[in-house]
């Protein structure tokens, strides 16, 4: 891990809450892990930065502002933006990454244009057809997680981009996770190789033939119990399904807290219950609080863009630093170029088979 002070470029115009959290979530993170390491590019309105920044002076001692005039909003489409993005927060934060002043950038803005306008200016690591959104998700049991990907970028997918996200999404469980020659499955409706539609078998025929040469433990098909059971620690799927799941996984958190809360209000029992069990309470409010995980990256692209929710507060986006630190710490790029090069070979014949 380097120790170079790292340049994070923040789109402080993106997301529901606007800067207003995203200043909050700098001002936490500064806080949390000190002021020495990570120092910020501020794209955005300056007129409103500079007033939110003389409420926060932790973050202004350890920021550059830069000043956007326009900003992408949650209901523009990409057709409708992308050719008038320039002077935009969320473009320009991209662009400082390209051009080598910011090592990531983070943003809660739009999803689809943050993802086109990142592709289109970063470009993807040789040898890999699309990137695709991936984060971590809670586990098994303890502090373990899977990796998942697509989350939402890539809706229709071929045999050949499941192939290049089983590679992006090892490599990260490996990297970033921390996890040596990942358990990898790809995400069916069954785990019989008969099930599942055509892309999908072929793309297990190939990889089940080839097992041996893999840089990853592949499993087969995983159906969707085996993500939160902890049997899996890379899950691959198209991002049609693989938003379902994390929207399924949030919504499923908030339940569990909403369920929890009900009940400790209508027994003088539970709240005493409660009271001898709040370790065991916090662990569980930090396993499954969305806040937590709250970053997810564009993997594949030869630049690090960070996105967090839409709806992120202050603790949120901190930990989308957190996380985007955490990326621009690692040697992730180069590890994925290099395995690409090693299953070039298992590359080539689905292609073979496609055509």
């Amino acid at each position: 891990m380097s120790s170079e002070k790292k340049i994070i470029a923040i789109d402080a115009m993106g997301g529901d809450k606007g800067p207003v959290a995203v200043l909050g979530g700098m001002n936490q993170y500064l806080y949390q892990n000190g002021e020495d390491g990570v120092s910020f590019r501020l794209f955005g309105d300056t007129s409103v930065l500079n007033k939110l920044l003389a409420k926060y002076p932790r973050v202004a001692r350890n920021c550059d502002v830069i000043h956007a005039p326009n900003a992408i909003r949650g209901t523009d489409k990409v057709r409708d933006v992308i050719r008038h993005a320039q002077d935009t927060s969320m473009y320009m934060a991209i662009r400082d990454v390209r051009e080598g002043n910011s090592s990531a950038v983070v943003s809660a803005g739009n999803t689809g244009v943050l993802m086109a306008l990142s592709k289109l200016a970063l470009k993807t690591v040789d040898g890999i057809s699309r990137p695709a959104i991936t984060t971590s998700l809670p586990s098994g049991g303890g502090d373990s997680r899977v990796v998942m990907l697509d989350l939402g970028a890539n809706v229709q997918c071929d045999q050949e981009n499941l192939f290049d996200f089983a590679i992006l999404g090892s490599v990260y469980a490996e990297v970033i996770g921390k996890m040596p020659r990942p358990k990898l499955g790809v995400l069916n409706i069954g785990e019989e190789d008969t099930k599942g539609n055509e892309t999908l078998q072929h793309l297990n025929k190939v990889l089940s033939a080839h097992r041996d040469e893999l840089p990853y433990e592949y499993i087969g098909f995983i159906e969707g119990n085996d993500i939160s059971a902890g049997n899996v620690q890379v899950v691959v799927t198209d991002g049609f399904t693989g938003n379902i799941v994390l929207k399924t996984v949030e919504g499923t958190a908030k339940l569990i807290k909403r369920v929890l809360m009900d009940n400790l209000k209508k027994s003088v029992l539970a709240i005493i219950g409660a009271f001898f069990l709040v370790h065991v309470f916090k662990r569980l409010k930090h396993k499954i609080d969305p806040r937590s995980y709250a970053g997810a990256t564009f993997l594949g692209l030869k630049g690090f863009a960070v996105k967090t929710h839409g709806n992120s507060d202050a603790l949120a986006f901190a930990n989308a630093i957190k996380y985007a630190v955490a990326l621009t710490s690692a040697d992730l790029n180069d590890t994925i170029a290099s395995r690409v090069k090693s299953v070039a070979n298992i590359r080539a014949e689905l292609q073979s088979d496609s055509e």
